[in-house]
């Protein structure tokens, strides 16, 4: 069984994503697929250079993500582009991983579900959920930023109400560690029941 899990920027994706895994519960993060995709010796980083030109690679045969970043922001035609290079070879090694679990069930971390509706193969969608006020004061505590930026960065972002419509399971994370950690082994003993009667439906089939 596969539950997304998902939320807004400076939600605490990354800490619930951790405390399943603590767990034991197989975690496996888009974002970081992302980063394995473009690196040196990859076939991606090759097609970024043809595509965009050699100028996106650094010194170190890196891919220079700055550069990038500011590319993608001037001429939104080019985060198209590498969205259409990138995405098929992350699906690819999403189900890759996802095909080598053994576990009952595990958590695929997409943070961007509602923007780009990446993965429609989940069995349940899990949204971390705080109020914006909460959002804003954590970014700008985290990145050292202005709360005019901070907006800026949540309005480029899908709002709270349409990651929320896609939710089967929500974690309010407004409050201490400890509740987190009760709220997590909580779903982690009921996506177990859930997982199981999959497993029975699949014998049975």
């Amino acid at each position: 069984m596969v539950v997304v899990l998902t939320g807004g920027i400076a939600s605490g994706k990354t800490t619930v994503s951790d405390l399943f895994a603590r767990l034991g519960v197989p975690v496996i993060d888009t974002d970081l697929i992302a980063r394995e995709v473009v690196q040196p010796g990859e076939a991606a980083l090759q097609q970024i250079s043809e595509l965009f030109g050699p100028q996106f690679i650094d010194q170190n045969g890196q891919l220079d993500r700055r550069r990038m970043r500011e590319a993608i922001f001037k001429d939104p035609s080019r985060k198209q582009k590498l969205e259409a290079l990138l995405h098929p070879l992350i699906r690819e090694r999403v189900q890759l991983r996802i095909s080598e679990v053994q576990q009952p069930y595990c958590i695929l971390v997409v943070p961007l579900l509602a923007e780009t509706g990446f993965y429609r193969g989940a069995h349940r969608v899990l949204v971390v959920d705080v109020s914006e006020e909460t959002q804003l004061e954590r970014v700008m505590r985290r990145d050292n930023i202005s709360r005019a930026q901070a907006e800026s960065i949540l309005q480029a972002q899908s709002s709270r109400e349409q990651r929320l419509n896609l939710a089967d399971d929500i974690i309010e994370n407004s409050s201490n560690v400890s509740d987190l950690e009760s709220k997590v082994r909580e779903l982690h003993l009921k996506y177990q029941k859930i997982a199981e009667k999959f497993t029975k439906s699949d014998h049975q089939d």
